[in-house]
This record gives C-alpha cells, sequence and structure tokens, in this order.
C-alpha cells in the first residue's frame, strides 16, 4: 500500500507517472472489442472480485445506460448495447459458492447466457482469482473474445486471456483505480461512436477504426 509510504502529493505524483507508462492501445483496443459486440448485437459480460466486482458493476452499469443519448432514453426501438456484470445476481452466486464452491460462480453463469461471438471482460488485480480464471478457460474454449483486466505481474489470467490491459504496479488500489479510469475512457469512446458525436460526427473515423 504506497499511500503508508507517500504524502498524499507523493502519491498522485506516483499515479501520473504510472498513467504515462501504460500502453494505451489496449484500451482503445478494448473499445473496439466492445463495440464490435454492439454493432453485431452480442452480450458483453464483465466479472471480478472485491474492489474489481465492484468495478465490474460501476462498469457495466456505465455502458448500458450511458451509452445511450438522453434523448433517446424513451425509444422503446433505439438499439442498445448488451451487458451484464456477473457480479450481480446475488441468489445465483451465494447458491453455486454455497452448494459447489466459489470458483465456478462466474463460468455457471456463463453456461446460462453466454452464446459464440460474445464478449467477456475478466477483472483480476493479481491475475489469479481462480472463479475469474474457470470464467475465461471455458469462454476461450465456447468462442468467445475474452480480456483480462490485470495488474501485478498479470498472474494466470495475463496467460490465458485472448487480450490484456496490464497495469504493472503492485499496489491495488493503484491498479484497480487505473482500471477504472481507463473503464471510463472507453465508455466516453463508445458512445461517441454510437451516437456518432465528438470525432466519430462525420463516421469517417469510425470507418477506420472498424475496418
Amino acid at each position: 500500500m504506497l499511500g503508508t509510504e507517500l504524502n498524499v502529493a507523493e502519491y498522485m505524483s506516483r499515479f501520473g507517472e504510472l498513467i504515462s507508462q501504460l500502453d494505451a492501445s489496449r484500451i482503445s483496443g478494448l473499445s473496439d472489442d466492445i463495440f464490435a459486440a454492439y454493432e453485431a448485437g452480442k452480450m458483453v459480460f464483465i466479472c471480478g472480485n472485491g474492489g474489481s466486482g465492484s468495478n465490474s458493476s460501476h462498469f457495466c452499469e456505465d455502458l448500458g445506460k450511458s451509452t445511450l443519448d438522453p434523448k433517446d432514453f424513451e425509444n422503446d426501438d433505439i438499439k442498445r448495447l448488451k451487458v451484464m456484470s456477473l457480479t450481480d445476481n446475488t441468489p445465483y452466486i451465494l447458491a453455486w459458492g454455497n452448494d459447489e464452491g466459489f470458483d465456478r460462480i462466474f463460468v455457471e453463469q456463463l453456461k446460462n447466457f453466454a452464446s459464440p461471438g460474445d464478449l467477456l471482460i475478466s477483472i483480476s488485480g493479481s491475475g489469479n482469482s481462480e472463479n475469474v480464471l474457470k470464467a475465461v478457460a471455458w469462454a476461450n474454449k465456447h468462442d468467445l473474445t475474452t480480456w483480462g483486466i490485470t495488474g501485478y505481474s498479470g498472474g494466470k489470467l495475463s496467460q490465458i486471456a485472448q487480450n490484456e490491459f496490464h497495469v504493472p504496479l503492485d499496489d491495488m488500489g493503484m491498479v484497480e483505480s487505473v482500471h477504472m479510469l481507463a473503464f471510463h475512457w472507453v465508455l466516453n469512446d463508445v458512445h461517441a461512436r454510437i451516437n456518432r458525436v465528438g470525432r466519430y460526427s462525420s463516421g469517417d473515423n469510425l470507418q477506420k477504426k472498424t475496418a
């Protein structure tokens, strides 16, 4: 926990240094795949534990609601992004965790809801959460696109996910904060593409990104 050693100014400075080291193409790649899922009418699933579970729920809510233009909120015919956080079905999680094992709480939901071509975004700071790894392994075998959102060394998730956004730091708080920072940019980018605003207003950039 870097905050136990650094004062607030030093902590914020270290956070800025970390952000400058990230591979921005990984973040834009995640946006590409979410938008591709929207275009194809595919599901986006998100999962994680603890703080990463909270990020999973937060990211799901953002993508489900805030990719819409507010003027379209009451338009029943507007196309929407299909997104689901696997952290939010509490009775399902408790049933599988209690009866069969906590490592199965995500993968068993995928077996009910997922189809080939869907997208799974798995968040694990350590990269070694067994329930996340089981979900990714199953998704890989069943023709889903998989992303690992990791920190520390990336762990086993770094090895099995088809795509990865990695935050190279051994501090969970900063890792989770950077994940959420990236998710907020992805939200903005997907919103801009869906609604043809900002740099996508002409459609030219959209064609280049999705070609």
